[in-house]
């Protein structure tokens, strides 16, 4: 049965399995509507000075970081983040504002291109960086905030405007970044938000407001964005799913590489791309380095996210959950060995414990897939290049890591042999505004953050301007 015209967004608390608030979408025409208003409000916004852009951008974290509580209460009411990560998220979203509001001009600045002179003066050349338009922002539930403000504040200070198609179980905090926006003083319809039902982004892809599509999410609406943006001739950057290795090595302080891989493998309750999934141990050090991990893992209990103390909250949803519980439960059938959790909890709810599984091997959900949760996997290997062979062995290529005490080691298997977007050495992969972010593989393409994300979408446009021509002269 079809959906109706006008669906209605109803939240549920993930902590008790009780519903929230409801919010009213929009129709598809009320969608196109607001895209192509996006669109006419480009034409002023891409003549707006940068440091104006920036002074609204900088304005933009101000007001962030004013309304945090607030921000905080919609991310735990809506996806059930812990209050501690609610505070952190906001920040992030503010110093990731600051950052290009300091920083876009000088990524976007003309760069001159010294050419031979031909007949008499060399031409000028160079190159020149500018907006492309509307772009489409599809945006994933388990960082509100952040996947939405990473893509936002690059986005529009290159001087595009930005149409939001947030996840459906967090009507309430798309809502709230558009007040955001609007709250710092920028244009009416330079940042707008679509109440939408997936089904109906693809109307928008197809209409000629939008320019391009920013999409991060699952692999399948990665395959779905790529196919429609590709009908179309428009471009796309796509940050998909990932199975982040992590090689922990015989030379490893086993405590501290337990300790990074925990955290690695719990931000967010296990709800995140480049979390740690998969821990690749060579033999020597297989046993220690699971008792140690399991150590490590049950130091996060499950908690009222609201209270600052709690390290684990609940998953976004009892679907979720139960998802989750499914990929473990099929990986013990298969041989896997429970060191820690593993059980769903006897409440309401979308809670999942920490879970740690041994003995993981090629067939199990945890080798193979994706884990959407708090779920470690500990995999053996004969040795260095045996466990570089296994952690490439994925159809994923976002983040991974190496756990070794020989830092030139670590830095030659990051660099050299690591078959990801991001590799780090002796810490957890995350998201920085400093550095690019992004993946190969069916992890995606394209990159946010720093430069190379203020340059996806923008026409990197080649200006040569000669001499005017003498008369009689001509073009070969």
């Amino acid at each position: 049965m079809d959906m109706p015209q006008d669906p209605t967004f109803q939240t549920v608390d993930p902590a008790t399995g009780a519903p929230g608030r409801s919010y009213p979408g929009h129709t598809p025409a009320q969608a196109l509507q607001i895209a192509r208003a996006a669109r006419g409000a480009f034409e002023g916004w891409r003549r707006t000075a940068i440091p104006e852009r920036a002074a609204m951008m900088r304005r933009v974290a101000r007001v962030l970081r004013a309304r945090e509580a607030e921000l905080c209460g919609l991310m735990t009411e809506e996806m059930g983040k812990t209050l501690t990560e609610g505070r952190a998220e906001v920040e992030k979203c503010a110093g990731n504002c600051d950052f290009y509001a300091e920083h876009a001009a000088a990524f976007l600045a003309e760069r001159p291109v010294e050419m031979p002179a031909a007949e008499g003066a060399a031409p000028k050349a160079k190159v020149a960086f500018r907006p492309l338009g509307t772009i489409l922002a599809v945006m994933p539930w388990n960082f509100p905030l952040w996947q939405v403000f990473r893509f936002a504040a690059p986005t529009l200070m290159a001087g595009n405007t930005a149409v939001l198609k947030h996840a459906s179980n967090v009507p309430g905090c798309a809502l709230a970044i558009e007040d955001v926006f609007r709250e710092a003083g920028f244009p009416a319809d330079v940042f707008r938000t679509l109440l939408i039902p997936s089904r109906n982004v693809r109307a928008l892809i197809e209409d000629d407001a939008i320019s391009a599509v920013s999409l991060t999410g699952s692999v399948e609406a990665g395959r779905q964005v790529a196919t429609q943006t590709g009908g179309v001739l428009k471009k796309c950057v796509l940050e998909l799913g990932g199975s982040d290795a992590y090689l922990v090595l015989e030379d490893a302080d086993i405590a501290a590489a337990a300790k990074v891989a925990a955290a690695a493998r719990m931000v967010n309750a296990g709800q995140s791309c480049i979390a740690g999934k998969r821990f690749v141990v060579v033999a020597q050090v297989r046993e220690a380095f699971e008792q140690a991990l399991a150590k490590a893992m049950g130091g996060f209990q499950m908690g009222d996210p609201r209270d600052p103390a709690t390290k684990l909250g609940p998953l976004e949803s009892v679907g979720a959950r139960d998802g989750v519980h499914r990929q473990v439960a099929d990986s013990v059938a298969k041989g896997a060995r429970v060191l820690l959790g593993g059980e769903v909890p006897d409440r309401p709810g979308a809670w999942y414990p920490a879970t740690v599984l041994a003995g993981v091997r090629p067939g199990m959900p945890a080798h193979d897939e994706e884990v959407f949760g708090p779920v470690a996997a500990v995999i053996e290997a004969k040795d260095e290049a045996d466990a570089i062979r296994i952690a490439n062995d994925s159809r994923f290529g976002l983040g991974s890591g190496v756990l070794t005490g020989d830092l030139a080691r670590g830095e030659r298997i990051a660099t050299e042999e690591l078959d990801a977007g991001m590799s780090f050495v002796n810490q957890n992969v995350r998201s920085d505004s400093r550095l690019p972010f992004g993946g190969v593989k069916q992890s995606g393409y394209g990159r946010e953050c720093g430069e190379f994300g203020i340059l996806e979408f923008v026409n990197i446009k080649t200006v040569l301007v000669h001499a005017a021509p003498k008369a009689g002269g001509g073009a070969e």
